[in-house]
């Protein structure tokens, strides 16, 4: 490639597609590199899949919840940090944090709102062509809320679009049950994570509603319904999970090393156990039925079994969509759909919170020149994903793509001690002096001081994230003021599904 060539590639800008919290990070780390950002947002504002969830609160204080480069170009703002050590709500990150971000003139003036990107590929060639391809700049269709198409070039692509708008199917072995799409059609099934006791409160209640997983995306609904049928006692809640127990999604109780997330799980386990939950184990959906109400049809051990049904809250995890680059030559895990050389090191089977390599570009590229996942579709169909983790990717992608290697490689996470866990119900750092658990295979991280982990890929450290409920005050603390309770698994250790199995 001549120079006039390489000259004119390198004055391109950058696509980001997403402007979720890892998208704008992206952005704020090339503007911070003397690059120039584009950023392709499909809904009509910033962060607007953040607004969906907007009444959850995470699990990550705000201390892991802003990036450093974003913090740093919001500075010269007169923009507030929130306190560190306090739990935000989506909306709340969204209206503290990632609005006065996309809001800054560097930020608003690259960011396209009603922009789908729906296809990405390299000008002028497809998929099968090679010479030339890794100096040729990228080509990305848009199409905007009116149905019309544009197209951009670009010289890299930041793809940290998430997997919000894709969950998983509801029906067995990875595929939508008979009768799945027509019962979405007619609005028998919601969104992931629905507000129930706020903004879609009249929709729920009094009615039957049906939560399919047994994830901390269940216990949320499950928690709020069940507040919700306090209140409106025609509310009926059913909870149908495939495993044999829900022992895993209620915690230890009482003897759970961090009180308030063992508190939570005992409340959820006392619904179902008084009866105001009712709890269907081993149940497979195979199909539905969709009339005045929406019948499932299920497998159990005791043969097929019909629920009816009003709503279906699913809370079965999301999946990465690829469709838009069916042109891009991708190197992905073939269990879990993410990087290649990521896969192993997320895969649910054997992971799941503290066992989770810091990682940036080497371990992010595929076989497309500057082509890069970033954010929780970064993590395929693994459910152990970290905000914090996505902004030290952007970060090292950002260094690669300004030629600073050594930084790119030099890949940072300053994280409590044990890692930034999810757990299933939430928690709080109010714990009792020892602050641990009994438990050999776990080891709980509340009070001490974050330490940094530094790894020139890959040396482990660990990631993972989650949301939570309202937290609830306990009688006792090991810390100074209330903190978020971290649950960290001590690198090396199998437990994941795997280990849940053989259990």
């Amino acid at each position: 490639m001549s120079k006039n060539t390489d000259a004119a590639l390198s004055q391109l800008p950058v696509a980001v597609i997403g402007s979720g919290p890892v998208g704008l990070a992206a952005a704020a780390h090339l503007l911070e590199r003397g690059l120039t950002p584009i950023i392709f947002e499909a809904g009509d504002s910033p962060a607007a899949a953040v607004n969906a969830w907007g009444h959850i609160r995470l699990f990550s204080p705000w201390q892991y919840d802003v990036d450093a480069a974003a913090r740093r170009l919001l500075e010269g703002t007169g923009w507030q940090e929130p306190d560190a050590d306090t739990l935000p709500t989506g909306a709340e990150l969204l209206e503290l944090y990632l609005r006065p971000l996309a809001a800054v003139p560097a930020m608003s003036g690259a960011l396209h709102l009603n922009s789908e990107v729906v296809a990405v590929t390299r000008e002028g060639l497809d998929k099968t062509r090679t010479g030339g391809r890794e100096n040729t700049p990228f080509l990305l269709r848009i199409r905007d809320e009116h149905g019309s198409v544009s197209e951009h070039r670009v010289r890299a692509v930041i793809d940290a679009s998430g997997t919000w708008n894709n969950p998983n199917p509801l029906g067995q072995a990875g595929l939508p049950a008979a009768g799945e799409a027509e019962a979405y059609a007619a609005g028998f099934i919601t969104v992931p994570l629905p507000d129930v006791a706020g903004r879609e409160r009249a929709r729920f209640a009094g009615r039957h509603v049906l939560v399919v997983g047994a994830g901390h995306s269940a216990a949320n609904t499950l928690l709020a319904l069940g507040e919700l049928a306090e209140q409106e006692p025609d509310t009926r809640i059913s909870w149908a999970i495939r495993r044999s127990s829900a022992a895993s999604v209620y915690g230890g109780g009482d003897l759970d090393g961090l009180p308030a997330r063992g508190a939570l799980g005992s409340r959820l386990r006392a619904l179902v156990e008084e009866g105001r939950i009712e709890l269907h184990t081993s149940f497979t959906i195979t199909g539905f039925k969709a009339a005045d109400s929406l019948t499932v049809v299920g497998s159990t051990p005791s043969g097929e079994t019909q629920l009816d049904v009003d709503l279906l809250v699913p809370a079965t995890g999301f999946r990465p969509s690829l469709d838009m680059l069916r042109e891009i030559r991708l190197d992905l895990d073939p269990a879990v759909e993410a990087p290649r050389q990521l896969g192993p090191l997320i895969d649910p089977e054997f992971h799941s919170c503290g066992t989770v390599e810091p990682h940036g570009a080497r371990l992010l590229a595929h076989p497309e020149k500057d082509f890069y996942i970033v954010g929780m579709k970064s993590y395929g169909r693994a459910p152990t994903f970290l905000m914090a983790t996505g902004y030290e990717q952007v970060r090292s992608i950002a260094a690669a793509l300004a030629g600073d290697q050594e930084a790119a490689d030099k890949v940072e996470l300053v994280l409590p001690e044990t890692g930034v866990c999810s757990t299933d119900l939430g928690g709080s750092c109010d714990t009792d002096a020892s602050c641990g658990t009994d438990s050999a295979a776990e080891e709980a991280s509340c009070c001490g001081t974050p330490e940094p982990y530094t790894a020139a890929e890959p040396e482990a450290a660990s990631s993972c994230c989650g949301t939570a409920p309202e937290p609830e005050p306990a009688a006792s603390s090991c810390c100074s003021a209330p903190e978020p309770a971290f649950l960290g698994i001590p690198t090396g250790l199998a437990h994941g599904r795997s280990a849940r199995e053989e259990s």
